[in-house]
């Protein structure tokens, strides 16, 4: 237990610290280009979050669940090539259509951002492997200073260009895409093991991933889209600012969480394949408790604190009202209750669903945007709220509907040790 607790907490303070690289990272490019040269690599910021939703978390979750159901990285290892080749495919065609918008997307008439979109998406699925791969391998230390060194590799590149006095915003877009280069640290991770089963891996990496990779997309619009869909439904520039704020200063506790479930969808796979529903139905429902207290909890943090909280760390310029901060506060807890349901219905190999609730979840959302009363903060925030409420309903009506997968049954082996 205390091994575990140790590998949680490095996980954690790797998550934590790699997320205050980022900022640094972002703050060195508007310090060194400013706000409007800046925007470009803002864009391709934005874009990079996406990614790491649809191909990063995906990804990494396939090889740590397929490992642990299969009993070694053989079905992964097969199974590769073809991932590789739908990646590369994906790549390519938004890498085409950022070049077709390159205009007003990063306001400039060459190839270079466009291909730098291209580049990011590989590179978020190859974070994703380096990841799935050293979680399945229980190098959860290693996992940590993955994280802190993607961030870290971003910084020092963005620095030496400040030191060097370059005022170009493609080499800053450059010092992003370097950040995903932090697999060369581990060249292990892409030399992968023969053992284990190699039963159905010619479908079931497809489904997974398409169906998290689809979920997790959406979920990050949800979670992140607030302060586009306020600007698009009138709301003020400085009512943007405080929603953006008030949006990152809550869902710090999402952020970190995001570095530690890796590890917690191969506990939780190793109970689908003992067969112990019975200990998955008391987390489900300890998740179910704990989001319901947690949202509760946020309510009152938000309302009350909440406000003087975002003014504290982002400036006395930055107002979020009470009744907005509540909101955003209670949708952040839901949201990491939406996580953690996901990486119970990920364990039990049911993602064939996360993308439909999600885009259902949306669709409400969407409803009450357009039907709620007040200012545009007011009903931005009831929207992402509701949204995320919906999308916990479904995610849990997923999970309780989940029954023992195909791959539940561990590899049997022969008297000589093979798989059979």
């Amino acid at each position: 237990m205390r091994v575990r607790a140790r590998d949680a907490t490095a996980l954690a303070a790797g998550s934590a610290v790699s997320g205050a690289l980022a900022y640094v990272f972002f703050a060195l490019v508007t310090r060194a280009l400013g706000a409007e040269a800046a925007a470009p690599v803002s864009v391709l910021w934005t874009y990079w979050s996406f990614a790491a939703a649809a191909l990063t978390f995906p990804v990494q979750h396939w090889i740590v669940r397929t490992v642990t159901a299969r009993g070694g990285e053989a079905p992964v290892r097969t199974a590769l090539p073809r991932v590789s080749v739908v990646v590369l495919v994906v790549s390519g065609a938004v890498g085409t259509v950022s070049w077709l918008l390159r205009d007003p997307l990063f306001h400039r008439n060459d190839l270079w951002f466009p291909l730098l979109v291209a580049g990011v998406t590989m590179g978020s699925a190859w974070v994703g492997v380096l990841r799935g791969v050293l979680t399945a391998r229980q190098r959860f230390h290693a996992v940590s200073w993955a994280l802190i060194s993607e961030n870290l590799l971003r910084c020092l590149a963005a620095a030496a260009l400040m030191v060097a006095g370059v005022k170009a915003a493609l080499g800053y877009g450059i010092s992003l895409l370097a950040g995903q280069m932090v697999g060369l640290l581990w060249p292990s991770s892409l030399r992968l093991g023969r053992e284990g089963s190699r039963a159905d891996d010619g479908a079931s990496w497809g489904r997974f991933i398409g169906g998290a990779a689809g979920g997790q997309l959406v979920a990050q619009m949800v979670l992140t889209g607030g302060p586009v869909v306020l600007a698009l439904s009138g709301g003020s520039p400085a009512e943007v600012t405080a929603l953006f704020a008030g949006l990152a200063l809550f869902r710090a506790p999402y952020t970190l969480a995001l570095g530690v479930v890796g590890q917690a969808t191969g506990k939780l796979t190793s109970l689908v394949v003992q067969g112990r529903f019975d200990v998955l139905v008391k987390v489900r429902r300890s998740v179910v408790v704990l989001t319901v207290l947690g949202a509760g909890a946020a309510a009152v943090l938000g309302g009350l604190a909440g406000p003087y909280l975002v003014r504290a760390v982002f400036g006395a310029d930055v107002v979020l009202s009470a009744d907005v901060a509540l909101m955003i506060a209670v949708g952040s807890a839901l949201a990491l209750g939406n996580l953690a349901m996901s990486v119970l219905v990920m364990a039990h190999d049911r993602v064939g669903g996360m993308a439909v609730a999600w885009v259902v979840a949306a669709a409400v959302g969407g409803v009450v945007l357009a039907l709620a009363g007040g200012s545009a903060a007011q009903a931005t925030s009831w929207a992402f709220v509701v949204a995320e409420a919906a999308a916990f309903v479904a995610l849990c009506l997923r999970e309780i509907l989940a029954r023992e997968p195909a791959t539940a049954a561990a590899p049997r082996r022969d008297p000589v040790g093979k798989s059979s």
